[in-house]
């Protein structure tokens, strides 16, 4: 079950020529690919064009009324490799994931089919994962381009350029056989906009054509001798038609040219950035009809030696908005000028941060030193934006490097109910009597747990690589095991072959345990081989436990509810002290809450409406009963147990308390039972629409506590007398 369906919006995508197209970023991408006649989508779902994936999966019907195949694959390199249709037959292919850490697993394939090169249209689709709002590395895409010679395609941030850029990017690959690389940054997925739609294209040649009349050339396959001509044939063939290619469909764009003797060259990307910094410098307007000069690279690689000279020839000075590091383009331009002789100052990473995502905030100070520098009659130095205002200049001034201990870290955390939550609360607990365990941690939910409260891990290797980046530590003389995790939807990436397999061969020791909560619930919860949910189009319900078992594990364990920390504390345990050889592997299930709580919700919802009874189950803590020890909080971290003051006035320390947002997922009682903590902790029901017998039960209860209060009361009483 994906985070979003899109059910309802995939209807606009039979949208014909002439109509107005209005939508999100993702599903503008998915009309494009259909508009071109592709034949094939493949992918691996990850921030920022999980959507993308999602889309397309709610789109099956109109996939299958034009022929076009679609499937998940297992990893990005199922994916890059699927392109493979593209060498031989004219087929347009396009397969997309998150970059950089998609692009890395990816980069085998993607060599080879640089390399041999394609027929048909060969688009990757990156989410460029880079900035404020990533959740991974900061690396870009950048450099997988430049390495295996595959041009880099990063348009402007409005709906028009992205779907012209697929169209493009469709036709680039075809006139110089090379796959193209289209990057769409985390906010232009989501964008919001309007563009005029096309018609949707059957594929002209077929899978089926491909199928039964089959091609071979030995020339497109990458072993000596012909991979050395591959590499020739890059240089004097493919990156010539490449650069001939943008010059006559000039996708790289000139506005104002003419207006100054100085100007900007940029990114696509940062466009919008670009021209809101010069809006609050008075340099443009929110239209973008900039007072200086502006060379804008749609395409980021190759760079086209030509108009770069014609730019900077007549200027006194450029500067290069080039979003994170390394300064690839900037050391590529340096390098073009001088070759050419132009002796124009070049200025970027000198007046602009050296790495890390452009805000508006730092681009504004970069694009005022070098108008300063330039052009300093443009501005009107006592109307400057407040970013770059001095302290006390004006009233709405900011000081341009807050003091740390002025901003509140949020990092991320487990969702309240979260059932990875109680596994780690269960390894805390065992830990206290087996001792400190080395712990591999991997990529997903479950990485949150290096974090307070629970403190747990050493390291992440990749998606997948939980069991792998413990597989060095191994000795048979210790007495301690190592631990390491990985998610379900990891395991399927990789994991089962490069953690499992790679355990079983090398007689590994250690203990691993595979998060199971039925979803790839870190790339948005799409079902995968063991998801419990039926499926009219995959195959699914394929026990972890089972493919374990069938590659040579044989101490595996499932535990069916994570919420039972004390049967997981014990399995921790045996895991941890059994005599028996061999990688021990739990598999602990319980499912994703997010999603649960996306299923059942309407239904809910609709219970209430319809007057039938709903019963939802929340927990408390006894404010007298609570010591004040926070034992609870300290094994848990769920965001709705917290403190809140003592009502008893003899009492100074604060209560653990527990906030309505909670689930009833019974986490904090279950360890408060499993670490013989207080007993302050209660179970009760909200019910909805209740019936006769429950009114009936409420009011008995009322008149004995009732009672029971005012025969306190009255003892009270008689002891303040």
């Amino acid at each position: 079950m994906a985070e979003r369906s899109f059910a309802t919006e995939v209807g606009k995508l039979r949208a014909s020529a002439g109509e107005e197209f209005n939508g999100e970023g993702i599903l503008a991408v998915t009309k494009a690919l259909l508009q071109s006649g592709v034949a094939y989508v493949g992918g691996y779902q990850g921030a920022p064009i999980s959507h993308l994936m999602d889309v397309l999966g709610d789109a099956k019907e109109i996939l299958d009324e034009l022929g076009v195949h679609f499937e998940n694959s297992a990893s990005e390199a199922t994916a890059a490799a699927s392109l493979a249709a593209s060498v031989h037959y004219p087929l347009r292919g396009a397969v997309t994931f998150k970059s950089t850490v998609g692009t890395n697993v990816a980069s085998d394939a993607l060599a080879n089919l640089a390399s041999g090169g394609v027929t048909g249209g060969a688009l990757i689709i990156v989410g460029e994962d880079y900035g404020e709002g990533s959740s991974i590395m900061q690396e870009r895409s950048h450099a997988f381009a430049m390495k295996s010679q595959i041009w880099l395609l990063d348009p402007r941030p409005n709906l028009t350029a992205i779907v012209d850029s697929v169209d493009i990017g469709f036709r680039l690959s075809e006139a110089s056989n090379s796959p193209v690389m289209l990057q769409l940054r985390l906010r232009s997925c989501h964008l919001h906009g309007r563009f005029i739609a096309k018609d949707n294209i059957k594929p002209s040649f077929t899978l089926r054509h491909a199928m039964e009349n089959p091609v071979r050339d030995t020339n497109r396959i990458v072993l000596p001798p012909a991979s050395f001509l591959h590499e020739q044939e890059k240089i004097t063939k493919r990156w010539p038609a490449a650069v001939e290619f943008i010059k006559d469909n000039k996708i790289n764009e000139l506005f104002a040219d003419g207006a100054e003797d100085f100007g900007i060259v940029m990114q696509g990307g940062v466009y919008n950035t670009v021209i809101r910094a010069l809006q609050l410098l008075g340099l443009s307007d929110v239209y973008g009809n900039s007072k200086i000069p502006l060379y804008i690279l749609n395409v980021t690689y190759p760079i086209v030696d030509d108009e770069v000279v014609a730019f900077a020839s007549s200027k006194r000075g450029i500067l290069l908005v080039e979003e994170g590091q390394p300064d690839y383009i900037e050391q590529n331009i340096n390098a073009i000028l001088r070759r050419a002789g132009v002796d124009t100052a070049l200025h970027g990473k000198d007046l602009l941060p050296v790495a890390g995502e452009y805000t508006p905030a730092a681009v504004i100070k970069g694009i005022l030193e070098f108008v300063r520098k330039f052009g300093p009659q443009l501005l009107n130095e006592s109307n400057l934006p407040a970013i770059v205002t001095p302290m006390g200049d004006k009233p709405n001034s900011i000081k341009s490097n807050p003091p740390t201990e002025q901003i509140h870290g949020r990092p991320p955390s487990f969702c309240t109910g979260c059932p990875e939550r109680p596994i780690f609360t269960a390894l805390k607990l065992a830990e206290r009597e087996t001792g400190k365990h080395h712990i591999s941690a991997d990529i997903g939910c479950h990485l949150f747990s290096i974090l307070p409260p629970f403190n747990i891990g050493a390291t992440t290797m990749g998606y997948g690589l939980g069991a792998a980046g413990a597989a060095a530590l191994h000795d048979p003389t210790s007495e301690k095991r190592t631990i390491s995790f990985m998610g379900d939807g990891g395991f399927w990436h990789n994991g089962l072959t490069s953690g499992i397999g790679n355990a079983v061969f090398n007689k590994n020791d250690g203990l691993l345990v595979v998060v199971d909560n039925a979803y790839s619930a870190a790339t948005g919860g799409q079902d995968i081989l063991s998801s419990s949910a039926s499926s009219e189009i995959r195959s699914t319900k394929h026990p972890i436990e089972r493919a374990v078992r069938g590659v040579g594990v044989e101490w595996a364990k499932t535990v069916s509810n994570t919420f039972k920390v004390n049967e997981m504390k014990k399995l921790f345990k045996d895991a941890l002290t059994t005599k028996e050889q061999g990688p021990k592997v739990i598999v602990a299930q319980s499912e994703c809450t997010l999603n649960k709580t996306r299923r059942e919700r309407p239904i809910t919802a609709k219970k209430i409406k319809e007057g039938k009874r709903v019963v939802r189950e929340r927990f408390g803590i006894d404010p007298d009963t609570c010591t004040g020890d926070h034992s609870c909080i300290r094994i848990n971290g769920c965001p709705s147990l917290t403190i809140a003051a003592n009502p008893d006035l003899m009492r100074k320390d604060p209560v653990a308390t527990i906030l309505n947002t909670c689930v009833g997922c019974g986490l904090c009682g279950e360890a408060a039972h499993a670490a013989v903590l207080c007993p302050s902790f209660y179970k009760t029901s909200a019910i909805s629409n209740p019936s006769i017998w429950d009114r009936s039960k409420s009011k008995a209860r009322n008149l004995i506590i009732g009672s029971l209060q005012r025969g306190l009361d009255r003892r009270l009483v008689g002891i303040e007398a």
